[in-house]
């Protein structure tokens, strides 16, 4: 059963999952906000998918950010939509900044690295490997 993270934007949604054994987290496509909803139905139609784990932007001091809203109203909605996923939240201050260094590291062009889809689908692989840590 697999667990899926999405680090969720206004304008597109960063999406990783693991393997069924739960062991490996890997990039999917960046998905077009207005179109999430029909991904994952589709997505989950597929997959078995028991856990969705959503970064929760808050600021340094542990506050909510101007995103933190829209992303508390689009997890209300997936609960309606699918009442038999276990959502979690993961704290997603510096994903962007680790997603950008890992591609770094990775030798990847920089011009690739500004790519903002590219970013969100990396900073939704980091949440869903920091949920496996504590949650194999």
């Amino acid at each position: 059963m697999r667990a899926l993270a999405i680090d969720y934007g206004t304008k597109r949604c960063g999406i990783a999952v693991t393997d069924p054994n739960r062991l490996v987290a890997g990039r999917l496509p960046t998905v077009p906000t207005e179109e999430i909803f029909d991904w994952l139905k589709q997505y989950f139609k597929d997959e078995k998918v028991t856990d969705l784990i959503l970064g929760l932007p808050l600021r340094l001091d542990g506050s909510d950010t101007h995103a933190t809203v829209p992303v508390k109203k689009f997890s209300e909605t997936v609960a309606n939509f699918f009442p038999n996923l276990n959502i979690h939240w993961i704290d997603e201050r510096f994903t962007s900044k680790m997603a950008v260094q890992s591609m770094i590291q990775a030798g990847v062009p920089k011009k690739k690295r500004q790519e903002k889809g590219l970013i969100d689908g990396m900073s939704a692989v980091i949440l869903l490997q920091e949920y496996l840590e504590f949650h194999p």
